[in-house]
């Protein structure tokens, strides 16, 4: 989503940092590129004064720190004045309060209010451990009702049975006593939208909250209708009341102004995040999160969580012993690949890698995108089981059946197989004796450069880090010099050159399996 501006904030700030001091026309000139950046993006006119309002007024003013060049110094006030547009910390659904505890969703019709509903019950449920309640009360769509049953089935969350001819208010009661009487933690209500505000669904709005009397109003609202989102929160909020909004389709390829600007405008929290059309991908929105990815310096905390959501520990130990013994074949690659694809894909782990970002065009550019993945995974699903574990065996007639059967042809074939013979060599190399074997090298030189110690040669213990300490973590890394932009032309300090992460291998990525599943003590999948 905010894309096209990293791109534009990086090359402008980028341009500041290479410099020893900066007069007050450098500092004006780069806040007009920042002020044309953030219009581009969509982001309101007002917001977008006050922030280059403060920022030049801190810019100008700054006492310089001795260690840090003015350059960085405006790329940190940037970066704070960023945080404080989205919203300082992060206000996850405020859940104290006697039980039930009743949310009600609010938004116009085609947000994806249903299909957060059904998101939100299900994160509750498995991440929370809370009995919820659904119920739609939206009589005027059609199988409006039926639709969220269907989600209440694919999630295993309770639905109000429906009631054929009930109005919304009567509906909302029924749902709040019937989750009073099944012992329901959460009561989520599903109301009706409309193509646009219109008076009937304002004062349907107020009844509906003054009989349900609702702990949280989340307004859903999709991120890519830009403005017109930013004016739909503020008439909500004017007329119902809203405690927090839910921006949905985060992973599209709008600018990013609506969330940008809401914050700002509303005041209300951004509380959570949809970022694509499955179940589990709904996200806490973190503002300091998000402000490093729109600046380029990664998102180690996201990723660290990512991972441990992700990675099935028993498979990760059980990788990490063949990795011991250098052992690694195509079964294993295929596994890797999969991780890598739970996780986001190519793109979404560069994302969050400090100073990574501009890697994601050159590598599309290579042809190392996800659907490379995708055939990869096909060849290997075309193997027999002694073929996947003796790729050895595989001569030219049987290159030929596994062509025809994955729809690739032999050179995709000896690509893979190039691919896995790099990657065996690398495990081979980081399980090897001497000093611990390389993998211990490597993970003690980034575990020395960020202060930490424990696990595999230096390595923490992720299982045992809370989100505090995760982000402490960052801070530690930022401060290591991973998370400044540009800070990293080659690769990541404590392993080595080369512009990459050691089993990322730059440009051919053969050490795709020096990844995140070896990681040890990830905590076990839910």
């Amino acid at each position: 989503m905010f894309e096209n501006l990293q791109d534009r904030l990086g090359s402008i700030l980028n341009g500041l940092t290479g410099r020893g001091a900066l007069s007050e026309a450098d500092v004006s000139a780069a806040l007009r590129e920042v002020r044309r950046a953030l219009l581009e993006a969509d982001v309101a006119l007002d917001v977008v004064r006050s922030f280059t309002d403060r920022v030049r007024e801190k810019a100008v003013g700054a006492e310089i720190l001795k260690s840090i060049k003015p350059g960085q110094m405006v790329v940190k006030i940037v970066h704070d004045e960023l945080i404080e547009m989205l919203g300082g910390e992060g206000v996850g659904i405020d859940l104290n309060a006697p039980a039930p505890v009743v949310v009600m969703m609010v938004g116009l019709q085609g947000s994806g209010k249903t299909t957060t509903t059904a998101k939100i019950a299900s994160r509750m449920t498995s991440r929370d451990r809370k009995k919820v309640l659904m119920a739609s009360l939206d009589t005027r769509r059609p199988a409006a009702q039926e639709q969220l049953r269907q989600l209440g089935v694919q999630t295993g969350v309770d639905t109000l049975p429906i009631i054929a001819g009930q109005s919304p208010t009567d509906i909302a009661a029924r749902a709040v006593q019937a989750a009073k009487l099944g012992g329901h933690d959460i009561v989520i209500l599903d109301t009706a939208g409309r193509t646009h505000i219109d008076e009937p669904l304002m004062v349907e709005m107020a009844e509906i909250k003054k009989k349900s009397n609702p702990h949280e109003i989340l307004l859903v609202a999709d991120s890519l209708t830009g403005q017109d989102a930013v004016n739909l929160a503020r008439n909500f909020d004017e007329r119902v009341g809203i405690t927090g909004l839910v921006l949905t389709r985060m992973d599209g390829d709008g600018r990013g102004g609506a969330a940008l600007s809401m914050r700002a405008v509303t005041g209300k929290p951004i509380k959570l995040i949809g970022v694509g059309e499955k179940m589990g991908e709904l996200e806490e929105f973190h503002p300091r999160r998000i402000a490093d990815r729109i600046l380029g310096m990664g998102d180690i905390v996201s990723l660290v969580e990512k991972a441990a959501e992700n990675i099935d520990a028993e498979k990760a130990a059980a990788m990490a012993a063949k990795m011991a013994k250098g052992k690694f074949d195509l079964n294993d690659l295929a596994d890797q690949l999969k991780q890598m694809q739970k996780m986001g894909g190519m793109g979404g782990i560069m994302g969050m890698m400090p100073g990574m970002a501009g890697m994601k065009d050159k590598m599309a550019a290579a042809g190392l995108n996800d659907k490379l993945f995708g055939r990869q995974l096909a060849i290997i699903s075309s193997m027999t089981k002694a073929e996947r574990a003796n790729p050895d065996l595989l001569k030219h007639s049987r290159k030929k059946r596994i062509a025809a059967g994955s729809g690739t042809d032999a050179a995709d074939i000896n690509k893979l197989l190039k691919m896995h013979r790099q990657m065996a060599d690398m495990m081979k190399m980081m399980g090897g004796k001497g000093k611990g074997g390389m993998m211990k090298q490597l993970m003690g030189g980034l575990a020395g450069k960020m202060g930490l110690g424990g696990g595999m040669g230096g390595m923490p213990d992720l299982s045992n880090i809370d989100p505090k300490q995760l982000e402490a973590l960052q801070k530690q890394a930022e401060a290591a010099g991973l998370g400044r932009p540009g800070a990293m032309p080659g690769g990541l300090p404590g392993l080595g050159g080369g512009g990459g992460l050691p089993g990322l291998g730059g440009a051919k990525l053969p050490g795709l399996g020096g990844g995140f599943p070896g990681l040890p003590g990830l905590p076990k999948k839910k």
